[in-house]
């Protein structure tokens, strides 16, 4: 009665508890819940380990125990319980050092990993778990924007201007950086398209804050005279065509906005302002002109 009690009674611990336990022993298993509270008698956790180890050994990870665990339950959670899962999220529209940066900050995992090429990796949310390799985060995140970059591709719409999968992804940078509303996506990306095919410039102010910081960023900084006429492969504004590389890494609306443009003659587009983040689109420059003076006061 008294070894049932101990094994399937209530435990120590107070409150529920997410607890590291290291590699190791059952001895190093039991000081770290015992230090946690979670445990009484550290001893009475190693025989009980010894006595049921054909269940299995016991892992290293982070795990949670609710309050009250008993022996009994603690030892199936240290067996076969899953390990608690942390969340990291890619936001659409960084360059690789902004991710790096996120990455690298992460406080569970292990590991440093250089800057990532630009657009090489899928913004969203990945999951992981204490002790995960920070390449590791970082190569899921790869594979995930190669599966979805050849998926896209394989369905692109016909008659695009763009020679590869990479000249896809360098233009979903740009649109990516133009807009937070993914319903003008496919407009923004037509009206780039189209200069594409018409010969023009792009002149998208995204690329000119990527040249200007040093690929530091591609958004959220004003843009100057001297900026504008920054001698960079990646400034639209000088250079022609699409610049050699993506300016950020974009999300999957971007991606499918540049291979399945919106039908529409459009070559210039301009922000409201208003709050909106709601552009205004036109073939014309005369009307282009008139809608920067309306909705820009420039």
């Amino acid at each position: 009665m008294a070894v049932h009690e101990t094994y399937d009674g209530p435990g120590a611990g107070k409150a529920d508890a997410t607890i590291v336990i290291p590699p190791g022993g059952s001895a190093g298993v039991a000081d770290a819940l015992a230090k946690a509270g979670v445990i009484e008698y550290p001893l009475a956790l190693r025989a009980a380990a010894w006595f049921t180890r054909k269940d299995g050994p016991l892992r290293a990870g982070e795990y949670l125990f609710p309050a009250h665990a008993s022996l009994h339950q603690i030892l199936n959670i240290l067996r076969h319980g899953a390990e608690v899962q942390h969340q990291v999220t890619i936001p659409e529209g960084l360059t690789g050092q902004q991710i790096a940066a996120i990455i690298n900050a992460l406080p569970v995992a292990t590991g440093k990993f250089a800057v990532p090429a630009e657009g090489s990796v899928l913004p969203q949310t990945y999951d992981y778990v204490w002790g995960t390799k920070r390449a590791t985060i970082l190569a899921r995140a790869r594979a995930a924007m190669r599966m979805l970059l050849a998926k896209d591709w394989a369905e692109r719409a016909d008659g695009l201007p763009l020679a590869s999968p990479q000249q896809a992804v360098i233009l979903a940078s740009i649109v990516q950086q133009e807009t937070p509303l993914t319903g003008d996506m496919p407009l923004i990306a037509a009206v780039y398209e189209n200069r594409l095919q018409a010969g023009m410039k792009l002149q998208a102010d995204p690329t000119v804050i990527f040249a200007a910081s040093g690929g530091r960023q591609s958004g959220g900084m004003s843009i100057t005279r001297a900026d504008l006429a920054l001698a960079s492969p990646y400034n639209t504004y000088v250079a022609g065509g699409l610049p050699p590389g993506p300016i950020c890494s974009p999300g999957a609306a971007a991606l499918a906005a540049v291979l399945h443009p919106a039908q529409t003659d459009a070559l210039y587009f301009v922000a409201t302002d208003d709050g909106t983040h709601r552009s205004v689109f036109t073939h014309s420059f005369k009307d282009q002109l008139n809608n920067i003076q309306m909705f820009r006061g420039q």
